[in-house]
C-alpha cells in the first residue's frame, strides 16, 4: 500500500509540475494573472479536485464496472462454465498470494475481459459470455492470467486513475 501512495503522489506531482512548467513557457500566467486567476491557487485547486476525485473514482470502480456492463456476481455453486471461472481465478489467486477476487459474467457476443477494484484483496474478475461461448478452456484460463496479473500489479491502475483525475480537475477549474 505504500508504494502505491508513493507512486500516486508522485504522479500528482510530476502533473503538478509539468502545468507549471507548461504555462511558463506558454506565459499563460501573463493572461490569467491580470484577470484575477493566480496560478498557485489554480494549481492547488487542480490537485484537490484531482486527488479527490481519483480517491473517489478507485473506490467507485467496482459497483460502477458491474453496474455498466450488468455483470453478475458467481460463486461457482451454478456449475458448468461458472464452476469453471470460479475454480481458475482461485486457483491462480492462490498462486500469486491474493485474496479470492470476485468473479463475475456479462451479457456481451464480444470476447472480452476485465479487472477492477480499489485494492488487489478487493477485487472483480469479469468475462463475457461471448469470450466463454468461442474460446476454449485453457484460452480462458489465460485471460483469467491475464486479469489477474492486473489485480497484481494494482499500482498501475491506481496511478491511471490519479492522472486522468487530475486533469479533470484542471479542466474544471479552467472552465
Amino acid at each position: 500500500m505504500g508504494k502505491r501512495v508513493l507512486l500516486f503522489l508522485a504522479t500528482n506531482l510530476a502533473v503538478l509540475v509539468l502545468i507549471g512548467i507548461v504555462t511558463t513557457v506558454f506565459g499563460v500566467g501573463n493572461y490569467l494573472g491580470p484577470n484575477g486567476i493566480d496560478m498557485a491557487q489554480l494549481l492547488i485547486f487542480a490537485a484537490i479536485v484531482g486527488f479527490s476525485g481519483s480517491l473517489i473514482s478507485l473506490a467507485l470502480s467496482k459497483p460502477m464496472a458491474k453496474w455498466s456492463v450488468g455483470a453478475r456476481v458467481i460463486d461457482g455453486t451454478e456449475g458448468g462454465d461458472a464452476a469453471f471461472l470460479v475454480g481458475a481465478v482461485r486457483r491462480q489467486a492462490e498462486a500469486l498470494g491474493l485474496r479470492m477476487p470476485e468473479v463475475a459474467v456479462f451479457d456481451d457476443p464480444s470476447m472480452n475481459a476485465f479487472a477492477t477494484g480499489a485494492t488487489r484483496n478487493s477485487a472483480l474478475v469479469a468475462v463475457s459470455t461471448g469470450l466463454l461461448r468461442e474460446m476454449d478452456r485453457k484460452q480462458v484460463e489465460a485471460v483469467l492470467a491475464h486479469e489477474m496479473a492486473h489485480v497484481l500489479c494494482e499500482a498501475k491502475s491506481f496511478t491511471k486513475s490519479a492522472e486522468s483525475r487530475f486533469g479533470g480537475g484542471l479542466a474544471a477549474s479552467l472552465s
